[in-house]
């Protein structure tokens, strides 16, 4: 949709519709390339030291990323001599006015006004022809007076954006805090606060990362941000980057351009969302960080006093609503432990009523192992569930504690095998967590029992791949190879266990010998947290 005015109406009227500061440049550059039946207009804001192209009705990808210093360029040389530049002709002479290389040399005439302010110039207007233009004192006059009227308006803009921020702060945390407060369930807390405070306070992007204690990592739980490599962005290590720097000192972090600043990870995102100032507000309780709530600009700006004192204050409510939602959790949890007990006995019951079906047992002691091994199983989730993070489990963990037991168990003192876990750290509720901890024991204890049973050593490598909402469970050993004529529905316990489950999670299993190794696989889709 055309949002300029109809021809004849002035620039202020462009100004008092736009939206935000970036559409309000986006469109005076419009409407002056217009009036000028120019070619192009280009908007570049600044200071002494470096001018920012705003605005461009030629390059609008370029705009937040061309920067130039002081007296570079067009726009750089009419500033630092603050008066109007008249170039009618001959203007692809690259020696003239220290042009910067993205400047185009396609355009034969430009002219440059500075935009007034107190003490220096606040930017400039460059119009460009691509033609000789004979420019007149009429065009000079009404450029410099276009420049002043948009250098008053964005002054007025921003000083009457500044006033209804300090005015609404109050009643932005307000609203933010009761709707925090009205969610008992910490996902929805986290997703409400980086879409809240977004939308409320204007930024491009808001995050929070979370403190994984155990590993001493900051993971990313909510963000507005729609981008999908930016929503799965890997852990922060404490010290690492800005935010980890922040929950670490426990300090607010101010950054003015994420895309300069040498200690930012993931500058290519930044560019890509356009990302430019940050603040990192650590979220504390008595002192102690649990998190940290990062909010982006889509421009270069500095965080007034009161903007940061009201984001400190907003992190802080969230911090203990947070704290809040795990009790609430676990409080739940714990209610209904008995639930998933009864449940998780069931579970067993049915297994044992498989094995009284099989024949193949030599002994009463060799089947109390294999009802043992399935019990321990799903003991670990909940022995996981009482330490993680409340609720989902992590299946890296689980591995490891299933080989583990298998080590002490079930191989003689005698053999050498190597277990290892690899792969992505995968996390699921408690309901799918049981099903895959029964199902990494059975295709571990195959890998034990038909692999390298009958060798002194060997490798039984467990991996876990996560590919968007699937999650993918390797089991594989460099043991003896299936036999010859296998059948993988054949009626072994373990595997028809293994091909229940599996459906049961909606996923497959396959079982097969591949450059000499014996591979188990399931894959599976992840469900969202209970």
């Amino acid at each position: 949709m055309n949002r300029l005015p109809e021809i004849g109406s002035s620039l202020a009227n462009v100004m008092v519709a736009a939206p935000s500061e970036d559409q309000l440049l986006a469109d005076a550059a419009e409407q002056i390339r217009y009036s000028f039946a120019a070619d192009e207009c280009d908007i570049f804001l600044g200071d002494k030291v470096s001018l920012t192209l705003r605005a461009s009705t030629g390059n609008p990808d370029m705009v937040g990323r061309v920067r130039q210093g002081s007296g570079a360029g067009l726009a750089g040389a009419a500033t630092s001599q603050n008066r109007p530049l008249i170039i009618p002709e001959a203007l692809s002479d690259k020696d003239a006015y220290r042009r910067v290389p993205w400047e185009k040399l396609d355009h034969q005439s430009a002219l440059v006004v500075p935009m007034p302010e107190d003490s220096a110039p606040l930017g400039a207007v460059v119009v460009y022809r691509k033609e000789k233009w004979a420019i007149s004192d009429h065009d000079v006059l009404k450029l410099v007076r276009l420049a002043a009227e948009l250098s008053t308006g964005l002054r007025i803009y921003r000083a009457a954006f500044e006033a209804g921020s300090q005015a609404n702060r109050l009643g932005v945390l307000s609203e933010v805090t009761k709707t925090l407060t009205d969610s008992p369930y910490l996902e929805e807390i986290l997703q409400l606060l980086v879409t809240l405070t977004a939308r409320r306070f204007n930024y491009k992007v808001v995050t929070v990362r979370l403190l994984d204690e155990k590993r001493q990592e900051l993971v990313l739980r909510a963000t507005q941000a729609n981008n999908r490599a930016y929503q799965n962005k890997r852990a922060i290590k404490l010290g690492e980057s800005i935010a980890g720097r922040a929950i670490q000192t426990g300090e607010i972090v101010v950054v003015e351009d994420v895309q300069a600043s040498d200690e930012y990870i993931g500058h290519d995102l930044a560019e890509e969302q356009g990302l430019r100032s940050m603040a990192c507000i650590p979220l504390l309780i008595g002192g102690k960080a649990v998190g940290v709530l990062s909010c982006y600009t889509g421009e270069v700006r500095e965080f007034a006093e009161d903007e940061i004192a009201a984001l400190e204050t907003l992190a802080n409510q969230a911090a203990v609503m947070i704290e809040h939602a795990k009790l609430q959790v676990r409080n739940t949890l714990m209610q209904e432990m008995h639930h998933r007990v009864k449940n998780n006995l069931q579970q067993i019951a049915s297994l044992l009523r498989l094995q009284l079906r099989q024949s193949h047992y030599k002994n009463i002691a060799e089947a109390l192992n294999d009802s043992l091994s399935r019990i321990l199983a799903i003991a670990a989730v909940h022995e996981l569930l009482s330490r993680d993070d409340l609720d989902h489990v992590s299946v890296k963990s689980i591995a490891e504690t299933l080989g583990h037991h298998m080590q002490q168990s079930l191989l003689m003192p005698a053999k050498q095998i190597l277990f290892s876990v690899g792969g992505d750290e995968v996390y699921l509720n408690t309901n799918q967590a049981t099903q895959v901890a029964l199902i990494l024991n059975e295709m571990i204890s195959n890998a034990v029992e038909h692999g390298v049973e009958n060798r002194r050593d060997g490798e039984i490598h467990i991996n876990i791949e996560e590919n968007g909402q699937e999650v993918g469970l390797w089991v594989s050993n460099n043991g003896d190879p299936l036999p010859e004529g296998f059948d993988p529905t054949g009626g072994q316990l373990g595997l028809q266990i293994i091909r229940s489950l599996a459906g049961a999670l909606g996923g497959k299993f396959v079982i097969s010998d591949r450059l000499g190794w014996t591979v188990c696989e399931v894959k599976f889709s992840r469900q969202l947290a209970e």
